[in-house]
This record gives structure tokens, C-alpha cells and sequence, in this order.
């Protein structure tokens, strides 16, 4: 099956599932953030996670059907072999590219490569489904914001190549994922499901 009939399908999965709501009351403030309601938003403003002047297409926002019902995460469609860049300073805690396997079943979640980045406030961003030996940092790397950190792949439990994106604080000792803005070509956006978007300064 090409990569075009596999988004096909994947867009039937995600309409399919759409009617499958959210209970985590994260997901009506991500929505209103999204719709610009709440006005007095001063959390961290984010790049988009691949080099400046591209443009992906985000196939699953937060908190959708299918794999992400219960997740503040995204999606972005990402050919293998793309550079993905940090979104945010920080330093290397997690750096995993041994894995080999990837699919549409849960069995190879463990295979999945990752980068997870610690930043100033504490807060961590992890970056999944990386390719094979596709990590180009080390625990311990201080990264900064735009800096080429791996090349995308789709290892562990992925349906078609694409970088999985997310944000997690620590609240009480427990760690809580966040949705997070981003600056992108229109302005600082909270990213929608299924739209473009792209790395730049605002036109």
C-alpha cells in the first residue's frame, strides 16, 4: 500500500473515531484555547519541530480519536529520513535509536526510537517513532531551539512515517502532558488536526 492510500485510510480511522470523546477536562481548555477564548495566555511559545521554510501537515491533534483520545500530543506527517529540529533549548535526558520494527500494533511500542528534551522550567518534549540510528544527540547534549536533533522514521506503534510531539510538566510530582503553542507563518498558533502549517516567521 503507498503512502497516499495509507493517509487515505488514516483519515477514515480518525473521522471514524472522532465521535469517540475525550474525558480528560484538558481537552475543553485545549479547545478554547485553540478558538482564542482564553485571552491571557502566557505559556512558552514553541518552534515547530523541522527546519525552517517547510511545511508539514499535523494528521492527529490533541486529544482525537484513534491513538490520541486521551493524549495532549500531535502528529506530523514526516516522510522518513526528515530532519527534525528541537522545538525548545534544553539538555538531552532520553536518546533511543536501536529500534528496528514499527507498525499499526501495539506490540511494538518498545521498538519505538525517541528524543526526550528537559528544558529550563522543567518541563520535557519528547519527539517518537525516530529512525533507526536516526538520534543525533547524546544524554547529556545541551540543544538549542532549531537545532537538527534527528531524522524521523517509523519505528515502534506508528501507521504510516510521521513525528509524534509532546509536552509534559511536572505538577505535584506527577508528570502531566500539556498542549503547547506554536510560531508559525500565521502567527502563534495552538495546532489543529489535519491542517498545514508552516516553519517561519509570521508573514
Amino acid at each position: 500500500m503507498n503512502m497516499y492510500y495509507k493517509i487515505i485510510l488514516l483519515v477514515v480511522v480518525l473521522v471514524a473515531t472522532g465521535c469517540a470523546v475525550s474525558k480528560n477536562p484538558l481537552r475543553q481548555q485545549v479547545k478554547l484555547l485553540q478558538e482564542g477564548i482564553i485571552k491571557d495566555d502566557t505559556s512558552y511559545v514553541y518552534a515547530l519541530p523541522y527546519e525552517e521554510g517547510k511545511t508539514f501537515r499535523v494528521l492527529q491533534g490533541y486529544f482525537t480519536g484513534f491513538t490520541h483520545r486521551e493524549r495532549a500530543a500531535l502528529d506530523f506527517n514526516m516522510k522518513r529520513g526528515t530532519k527534525i529540529t528541537a522545538a525548545r533549548d534544553g539538555v538531552v535526558v532520553r536518546a533511543k535509536e536501536d529500534g528496528t520494527l514499527g507498525g499499526l500494533n501495539k506490540k511494538y511500542r518498545s521498538h519505538g526510537n525517541n528524543i526526550v528534551i528537559q528544558h529550563a522550567d522543567n518541563s520535557r518534549a519528547g519527539y517518537w517513532h525516530l529512525q533507526h540510528n536516526g538520534a543525533l544527540v547524546n544524554v547529556g547534549d545541551s540543544v538549542k531551539k532549531g537545532q537538527v536533533i534527528a531524522i524521523s522514521g517509523k519505528t515502534g506503534f506508528a501507521f504510516v512515517p510521521h513525528l509524534h510531539f509532546l509536552v509534559w510538566t511536572s505538577k505535584d510530582g506527577q508528570w502531566q502532558q500539556v498542549a503547547t503553542r506554536f510560531q508559525t507563518s500565521k502567527g502563534i498558533k495552538y495546532l489543529r488536526g489535519w491542517k498545514k502549517y508552516r516553519n517561519s516567521p509570521s508573514e
